[in-house]
């Protein structure tokens, strides 16, 4: 995919609109993961380096189209000033005659961040009006937010269309070619590993991948809905009936590439108070898969070891408690430790890699999961094709 990057730009003196993921996670008004906030700085730094008034835009969090204090990029904002070490101005909204100008009135070592575009509801139902305001804050449109990119929104897609000069962020081309080598022309043998609870979420990833990948490794909850449909026994485990007659065409079409777990990790009780047990393929009544068992772990890892480009997308169990995490950890570690070009997605598969202390021994860290999935299903993400033109 041919985008046209900002380093192509001359922005000097000129309003540059830079659209950021800054939806980072908050507790108690403290960011508790900047990963977002960090790997938008490229961008940022060399538009202020090259002497663009820098405009930053993002949505945090879900406010429903309404101001709500909880959802303030204040926080994000003093995570800025002191990762750039510049002035910056949190705007008190972010489209209006005040923040046009400020826009104006901006100095070059001065970066003006506007409030939460999602505190109103014309930013995600792409109103024409709204990206028009937005527009009129910029003489540039960058976009950088990746991670957004699957959304049609005002400052996604439809401001776009009304700024005269666009170009793609560094983290977004980052992103375009570190997911476009596993499906255009990737270093073989190629293995997905698919996880997390529900078939219906990873399904035409799944159908999309079978003629891009070697192998897929199924793993989570979404792999119980796979196994009842291949006739085997799952206990009380989690299962999307409605998806079998799908899971049943996909095993069929799949069969010399799709792995499904030949032992679990199982238990009465997820929360963790009673001990889990080991159980092989099929599990017993009363019990719930949490987990990929030892053998299932051992076979992965030798797929894993023997692949040249992977990537990995949903944990293999209820990571998130500590008896059933072994599994995902186990995977996470034996893609760190692989000599392939490996491609981690997904909020879960990331904080189990930052659990393992592994995360700088992955070639590429998606900043989207949701665009990430979206993508190699070959749908085009608007944010992108938007910047094709």
């Amino acid at each position: 995919m041919a985008l046209r990057t900002i380093d192509t730009l001359d922005v000097a003196g000129k309003r540059t609109f830079i659209r950021a993921d800054f939806n980072v996670p908050l507790e108690n008004g403290r960011i508790t993961d900047a990963t977002r906030i960090e790997a938008a700085l490229p961008t940022i730094k060399w538009a202020v380096a090259h002497g663009a008034r820098v405009i930053l835009a993002s949505h945090l969090g879900r406010p429903k189209g309404k101001r709500d204090p909880k959802y303030s990029l204040q926080p994000v904002g003093d995570a800025l000033a002191e990762l750039l070490h510049l002035k910056l101005i949190l705007a008190p909204d972010c489209v209006g005659p005040e923040i046009e100008r400020m826009s104006k009135s901006l100095d070059r070592r001065e970066i003006l961040l506007l409030e939460n575009l999602r505190f109103h509801p014309e930013e995600e139902a792409n109103d024409p009006a709204f990206a028009r305001q937005l527009a009129a804050l910029a003489d540039v449109y960058v976009n950088d937010a990746f991670g957004a990119a699957h959304r049609a929104h005002a400052s996604t897609e439809g401001m776009a269309h009304v700024v005269p000069v666009t170009a793609a962020g560094f983290l977004m081309q980052k992103e375009v070619d570190a997911l476009a080598k596993i499906v255009d022309a990737p270093e073989r043998p190629v293995v997905a590993i698919l996880g997390g609870a529900k078939v219906s979420d990873k399904i035409k990833v799944i159908e999309h991948l079978l003629d891009k990948v070697d192998t897929v490794l199924i793993g989570g909850a979404m792999a119980y809905t796979f196994l009842l449909a291949a006739g085997r026994k799952i206990g009380d485990s989690l299962v999307e009936r409605d998806r079998l007659d799908v899971a049943r065409d996909v095993l069929v079409r799949g069969k010399s590439k799709l792995r499904l777990p030949m032992d679990h990790i199982v238990t009465s009780d997820i929360s963790g108070a009673t001990p889990a047990e080991a159980a092989g393929i099929d599990i017993p009544d009363g019990r719930k898969g949490v987990d990929i068992g030892s053998q299932t772990v051992a076979a992965y890892r030798d797929v894993i070891a023997n692949a040249r480009t992977i990537f990995w997308n949903g944990p293999m169990g209820i990571f998130e408690v500590e008896p059933f995490s072994r599994g995902t950890m186990a995977i996470a570690n034996a893609l760190a430790d692989s000599s392939a070009t490996t491609v981690v997605g997904g909020g879960d598969s990331i904080a189990a890699l930052a659990r393992s202390g592994r995360s700088d021994d992955i070639t590429h860290i998606s900043t989207g999961g949701g665009a990430a999935l979206e993508f190699l299903e070959g749908r085009p993400l608007p944010g992108l094709t938007v910047l094709e033109r």
